[in-house]
């Protein structure tokens, strides 16, 4: 769409309807900015847009006269919008209005879970070759602030939020790294969720790449909704198999080796093997990729090691805010039996896999936060269940109950707002902790 002279509606003004206003009247619309949420509430930077605000409510913003309506990942559907849909308006993601400006091969990484870590090391593992990159998408930086760079390549974090709304959105490289109950509370089912993250699929062509995991079947179909090349990650006969520490490429016989690097945890290994799929997609060389994933720093809160105290290690993923990641968090370590934190708001999945995974690899359980009693009744008598009031005292419960060898591993299946501000308030009062009882016990 020729956006100039347009009259755009931007709905949602966070980092990525700011974005998105700003790029559209870059671009020679006439924007309207709005957003449910009243002016103190929103970032300074809403005021300086270069478009009419409408603020605390969409009262007098004409939808079904706008050439383009923008919506922001974080904005459900609402009656105004759907008229204005029927009405033969066209309605975008920010995703989609970036893509339609951006001048580069996109590589999206979408999933459940995992995504931001390989996100970024797919980003190291290009500039490693020395590729213009530009990582952001879904985390950190939007899309639509990367239209003015000179690039080789856009790698985008994506989230199911962002592909509700990217018709005709072309990924030279999709992946997909799993499927799990998450954000049930936006859709109406987890089919409805899953459609729309295999959205980023549909219109690959046979020049592309579909990157999912071997042997998940839905990820599979998803995936063949486009017509990509379909490259699978798992174990023995996958395109790219995790063996140990080594990542196998069965065309070439490369091997890619882990040992020595900071991904920890199985699941790590394998977010790693999807990374490396899709930079071989793009003809990076075996020495480039080998040198990044040995100098790769993994991002805060993602399965970090903290410290270890009398053979007890202790990780950090206060990332794994579903149960989903929690289970992959706790399947995935290299120890024989953790004791697993969990705990915080609910967001209304199943506990039912959890308790699984603790059967099969906890030591014990400790709970805090809103969920406890129902993640309590859950779990039953699978492992020794106890209850703790702040983070100080569930690293020390446990940490009582760990053995030598063990881990001790912060995974909460919850968000964190009931007790901490944020996943990365709650992750750094859980290092502080840990590291508190280590300088206790030596």
């Amino acid at each position: 769409m020729q956006i100039s002279g347009k009259k755009v509606v931007v709905v949602g003004l966070g980092k990525s309807g700011i974005a998105a206003a700003r790029l559209c009247a870059e671009l020679g619309a006439v924007v309207v900015a709005t957003d449910s949420a009243p002016a103190e509430r929103l970032a300074p930077e809403v005021a300086h847009l270069p478009a009419r605000l409408v603020l605390g409510g969409h009262e007098g913003v004409d939808f079904r006269g706008a050439d383009l309506v923008v919506v922001s990942p974080g904005v459900p559907a609402f009656e105004a919008l759907a008229e204005a849909e029927r009405a033969g308006v066209p309605i975008w993601g920010e995703l989609a209005l970036a893509a339609s400006q951006l001048r580069a091969p996109l590589l999206f990484v979408g999933g459940t879970n995992g995504k931001s870590t390989t996100t970024t090391l797919l980003g190291d593992l290009l500039k490693a070759a020395d590729r213009r990159v530009f990582v952001g998408g879904n985390l950190g930086t939007p899309a639509s602030e990367a239209t003015k760079l000179t690039l080789d390549a856009a790698v985008l974090e994506v989230s199911s939020f962002q592909l509700e709304r990217a018709p005709g959105v072309r990924p030279r490289v999709s992946i997909l790294l799993n499927i799990t109950e998450d954000h049930l509370d936006r859709y109406a089912s987890f089919q409805d969720y899953a459609d729309a993250k295999g959205n980023a699929f549909v219109s690959q062509t046979a020049e592309d790449f579909a990157i999912v995991p071997q042997g998940d079947a839905e990820c599979l179909r998803q995936a063949r909704r486009g017509s990509g090349k379909v490259v699978l990650v798992g174990g023995a006969g996958a395109d790219y198999a995790v063996a140990g520490s080594v990542i196998a490429e069965r065309a070439t016989g490369e091997r890619f080796e882990l040992d020595g690097t900071q991904l920890h945890g199985r699941h790590n290994h394998h977010n790693a093997a999807f990374a490396v799929a899709a930079a071989r997609a793009l003809d990076v060389p075996a020495e480039a990729i080998q040198r990044a994933l040995r100098d790769f720093t993994p991002l805060a809160h993602r399965m970090a090691l903290v410290t270890e105290a009398r053979g007890v290690r202790f990780y950090d993923d206060s990332k794994g805010t579903n149960v989903g990641a929690a289970v992959t968090a706790l399947l995935g370590l290299t120890e024989p039996r953790g004791v697993l934190i969990a705990g915080g708001r609910d967001k209304l999945g199943s506990y039912a896999p959890l308790v699984e995974a603790l059967r099969r690899k906890g030591r014990a359980l400790v709970l805090i936060g809103e969920a406890a009693d129902k993640i309590a009744a859950a779990v039953g008598d699978a492992v020794p269940v106890s209850r703790a009031v702040d983070m100080p005292s569930a690293v020390r419960l446990a940490f009582e109950q760990a053995q030598a060898g063990d881990a001790v591993l912060l995974s909460p299946a919850c968000s964190s707002f009931d007790m901490f501000k944020s996943y990365s308030d709650r992750g750094e009062r859980f290092a502080e902790a840990a590291l508190s009882l280590k300088q206790e016990l030596s």
